[in-house]
């Protein structure tokens, strides 16, 4: 629709619709039957599961038209989304975040959790490269694909690149 930006390398399934002034980075993988409403912003390499869904107003009613009170949500790089879950908006998705299928998120996500359920709620962490991370009692995790290493401080993940 008018005044999409799509990066390069964006992959829209089919029964996909992306609104007006809706922003996706690069490499954006949008899987089969989402609507991406005004307000959605999705940074680099995020993926977008089958039939997931956002939400753009926190108070829809049909007789009431809230055209100009889009609620804005940011999907951080690399994070994934699975099948049917729900985005309520404006609770943003930190990046390399993973939501499970069927999650419902109704608060912000943090940087690499991995959360599942309705509502969502965190149950670990997740590496860069979509694997979950077990921290071991120096608060450190090595992603078993990448050799990435994980350091938890504060409940915050950060990459250590020591």
């Amino acid at each position: 629709m008018p005044n999409a930006i799509l990066g390069e390398n964006c992959n829209l399934g089919q029964n996909v619709v992306v609104s007006p002034d809706v922003k996706l980075g690069r490499n954006v993988k949008v899987q089969n039957n989402i609507s991406i409403y005004t307000g959605v912003i999705c940074e680099d390499d995020v993926f977008l599961g089958p039939s997931m869904v956002f939400t753009n107003v926190t108070n829809p009613r049909s007789a009431v038209n809230r055209r100009n009170s889009y609620t804005r949500t940011t999907v951080g790089k690399g994070a994934s989304i699975g099948a049917n879950a729900t985005i309520v908006c404006g609770h943003d998705i930190g990046e390399f975040a993973f939501i499970g299928a069927g999650a419902v998120v109704t608060k912000t996500v943090k940087p690499y959790a991995l959360m599942v359920g309705n509502p969502a709620r965190q149950i670990g962490w997740m590496s860069q490269y979509g694997h979950r991370l077990t921290f071991d009692e120096n608060n450190m995790a090595v992603c078993p694909e990448s050799g990435q290493k994980y350091k938890l401080v504060e409940d915050q993940v950060i990459l250590n690149n020591d």
